[in-house]
C-alpha cells in the first residue's frame, strides 16, 4: 500500500478518526488503531470502539492498493507534526512509513484481521439540513450526562412529535429540549435514544452547509455528511419522563440581555467553588448576582431587566446556568421561575422552539 496526499487533509481526517478509537481495550488492541485502505486513488480511513465508528473516504494519489491498521494517536500525531505539503504513507513489512521532506516515521501495525467489521445501517435515508441539526445538537448534547452508571441518562431522545422531530437530554440537574418542527425522521410515535457521545461527534463533523443523511435501523444509526459516515449502536433504555419537569405556565418572568448575562455569569465563576451556587436576586427592575464564597471572596453583578410576576431569589450552579445561557439563541432570554425550590426554564425570545430547565441550588443564607 502506497499513496501520497496533501498533509492537512489527512490531518483533519486522522484526527476526526483518532477521536473514536478505543484507548482502554487491552483484550483488543487493534480497536486503538486506524484502517487504511487504498484502492486506486481513494483512501478509506476507518475507527471504531464496536459501539461507535467514523469513517472518512479521500481523493490520494494513490501508488499501490492495499490495507493497513497502525495506531490512530500515532498517525494522527505524526501527521500533523509534518510540515505543510504533501506526506507519502506506505508499507514497509510489517510496519507503515509516513515520511515528507526530510522527515520520515516508521510505525509498527496491526494485523488487518483483528480489526472489526464496522456495522453500518441499511435502512432508506432521510435527508436533515446540517447546519439545522448542528445548532440543535449544540443546543441538546450539553445536557447529556456522561456517567456510564447513568446509562439512560447518557443518550439523547429523539422523538417523533405531531409538529415535528424533538430532541431531548438530561443529566438529571439540567433538561434540554429542542424542536424541529416540520422535520420528518420517524414514524408516527417512533422514538430512540443516541449516544451523546456519537452526537458530539456527529456535530464535529457537521460543516457550515450542505445536507446530512440518516439511515436508522432498530438497534443501530448511521449518518454521512460530505465524505464521513458514523454509526453508532442506540441505547436499549428507556428515557426518563421528562415531561413532567416543564410547568404549562411559570408565575414569574424576568428578561434580560442574553450576552451581558452570560459575561456576568463567569465573572461570577471566577470566585464560585464546586459546590458554591450564583444566587439570583430578581425584582421589577433588575437582576442581581451574588456569589458568596467562605474564605475567598464575593461578587456581585448587576443588570437590567424586567419581571413580570412576582421578585423570587433562587441559587442556581453557575456551570450549569451558564450552559444554558450559551445555548440559548438571540439577543434577550427569559428566566422563568415558581419559587425557590423548584426548576427555572431559559428560553430564547423569540425563539420558542428551545428551552433549558435547570434544578435550583439550596441557598444557605
Amino acid at each position: 500500500m502506497k499513496f501520497r496526499v496533501e498533509r492537512e487533509v489527512l490531518a483533519e481526517a486522522l484526527s476526526a478518526t483518532a477521536r473514536v478509537a478505543s484507548t482502554r481495550n487491552n483484550a483488543m488492541p487493534a480497536l486503538s488503531g486506524v484502517r487504511m485502505q487504498v484502492i486506486g486513488d481513494e483512501l478509506q480511513l476507518s475507527c471504531t470502539d464496536n459501539d461507535l465508528s467514523v469513517q472518512f473516504t479521500l481523493p490520494v494519489g494513490g501508488q499501490g492498493d492495499g490495507v493497513v491498521v497502525a495506531s490512530a494517536k500515532l498517525m494522527s500525531d505524526i501527521v500533523r507534526s509534518m510540515g505543510e505539503g504533501k506526506i507519502t504513507v506506505e508499507t514497509t513489512g510489517e510496519d507503515v512509513s509516513i515520511s515528507a521532506g526530510r522527515s520520515q516515521f516508521t510505525v509498527s501495525t496491526f494485523a488487518v484481521t483483528d480489526f472489526p467489521t464496522i456495522a453500518v445501517a441499511s435502512a432508506p435515508p432521510v435527508t436533515l439540513s446540517a447546519p439545522v441539526l448542528a445548532e440543535a445538537l449544540r443546543q441538546v448534547v450539553r445536557a447529556a450526562s456522561v456517567d456510564m452508571q447513568r446509562l439512560a441518562l447518557t443518550g439523547v431522545l429523539m422523538a417523533a412529535e405531531p409538529e415535528g422531530l424533538r430532541l431531548v437530554a438530561t443529566d438529571s440537574y439540567r433538561l434540554a429540549v429542542r424542536d424541529l418542527p416540520g422535520t420528518t425522521v420517524l414514524g408516527h410515535g417512533q422514538k430512540v435514544v443516541i449516544p451523546g457521545r456519537a452526537l458530539g461527534e456527529l456535530n464535529r463533523l457537521l460543516g457550515a452547509g450542505g445536507d446530512v443523511t440518516l439511515c436508522l435501523e432498530e438497534n443501530r444509526a448511521t449518518f454521512r455528511v460530505g465524505n464521513a459516515s458514523l454509526s453508532t449502536s442506540l441505547l436499549a433504555v428507556e428515557f426518563p419522563n421528562y415531561r413532567q419537569l416543564i410547568q404549562p405556565s411559570y408565575p414569574n418572568k424576568l428578561t434580560t440581555a442574553r450576552e451581558p448575562l452570560l459575561e456576568a455569569i463567569r465573572r461570577c465563576r471566577i470566585l464560585a467553588r464546586e459546590t458554591t451556587p450564583v444566587r439570583l436576586e430578581m425584582t421589577a427592575t433588575s437582576l442581581r448576582l451574588v456569589v458568596l464564597t467562605q474564605d475567598v471572596g464575593n461578587t456581585v453583578e448587576e443588570l437590567d431587566a424586567t419581571l413580570v410576576g412576582s421578585e423570587v431569589t433562587v441559587g442556581f450552579n453557575p456551570e450549569y446556568l451558564a450552559a444554558g445561557i450559551e445555548a440559548v439563541s438571540g439577543d434577550e432570554i427569559t428566566i422563568e421561575t415558581t419559587d425557590p425550590i423548584k426548576p427555572a426554564v431559559l428560553r430564547g425570545v423569540g425563539a420558542d422552539e428551545y428551552l433549558y430547565l435547570v434544578m435550583p441550588q439550596r441557598l444557605t443564607t
